[in-house]
């Protein structure tokens, strides 16, 4: 019996790749060696009992990070950014990845773009952070990280993500107005917006890997579907049976929300919605919907997780 290649996914507790270790798990052909700061958290005794090899790793440890990789066909990168919301951590966390993943013939980078592309750090319609990035969790990535990738020569895929539909369950779900009826603030303005289900990007994730020759040293971005927020909007009428309507927030009120993220999420709001050929135009839903057959649909997402929508 040939053994099974194995897979390291980093952050395997986490939203994004929890979703690739369970993908992988499910699709059955490579082992999962699920990368955590807890090996005893309920997340991480689930993927055991699934049939994750679960090992500690920290991503300020390079040796840990050495030894959970060691013997790995590949691996799985992404780095938690709002764990902690700072450009500097981020990049450590990354300078870490790329020094411990030498040796390994298959990497996987979640990466986004830079959004100094478009807007320069003197446009004054958004506020800039850090004294040097627009939107941090974007421009580590695209115009910092991507490059230590390929300085290192790593045989490396970099996937770009999307809007996360599971965002919709939660913080960015609609909200009841006084009078009782459903709206739906999306700071997105008339502009669509690129997303994907979770699953579909562990499932993206699986394809990726089980095509290294067409894969390796590529850029894909990943978006199932391209929605104005009232088609979002729609696709929770639909599955809530009352009506959802569209009442976008500006993306100044957004910031104005107060909580730690606010700003860093109203700025991407404010790109994807500015800007919105620049990050469509780099997630193809056609490309997309080949490497995941099974793609989801919001509709279908939402109503596959109608018990989890937070009214």
């Amino acid at each position: 019996m040939t053994e099974k290649k194995i897979v390291a996914v980093v952050g395997a507790t986490g939203a994004q790749g929890g979703a690739v270790a369970r993908a992988l798990l499910a699709d059955g052909e490579f082992a999962v060696r699920a990368l955590t700061r807890s090996v005893s958290s309920e997340a991480a005794e689930e993927l055991a009992s699934l049939g994750a090899e679960v090992v500690a790793a920290d991503l300020y440890d390079v040796d840990s990070l050495r030894k959970a990789f060691d013997g790995a066909y590949a691996a799985y990168l992404v780095t938690p950014f709002f764990t902690h919301m700072s450009a500097a951590k981020e990049l450590e966390e990354v300078t870490n990845l790329v020094a411990a993943a030498a040796g390994l013939r298959h990497v996987v980078w979640s990466t986004l773009e830079d959004t100094r592309e478009v807007i320069s750090l003197d446009d004054d319609r958004m506020p800039t952070l850090d004294e040097k990035y627009k939107v941090p969790h974007f421009d580590v990535k695209g115009g910092e990280a991507d490059a230590l990738f390929e300085q290192a020569g790593l045989p490396t895929t970099y996937v770009r993500m999307s809007f996360y539909w599971n965002n919709l369950l939660r913080d960015l779900a609609p909200h009841r107005r006084p009078d009782g009826t459903l709206a739906l603030s999306l700071p997105m303005g008339a502009s669509k917006i690129s997303g994907i289900a979770g699953e579909d990007i562990g499932k993206a994730i699986v394809s990726v890997l089980k095509r290294p020759s067409q894969t390796i040293g590529q850029t894909i971005g990943l978006g199932t579907e391209h929605l104005t927020g009232h088609e979002v909007a729609a696709a929770f009428t639909a599955v809530l049976g009352e009506e959802v309507s569209y009442e976008p927030l500006s993306h100044n009120d957004f910031r104005a929300l107060g909580f730690p993220a606010a700003v860093e999420l109203a700025n991407m709001f404010q790109y994807y919605a500015e800007f919105d050929e620049h990050i469509l135009s780099r997630r193809d839903t056609a490309q997309t919907r080949e490497i995941v057959p099974t793609w989801l649909t919001l509709k279908d997402f939402l109503t596959a997780h109608r018990a989890e929508i937070a009214l």
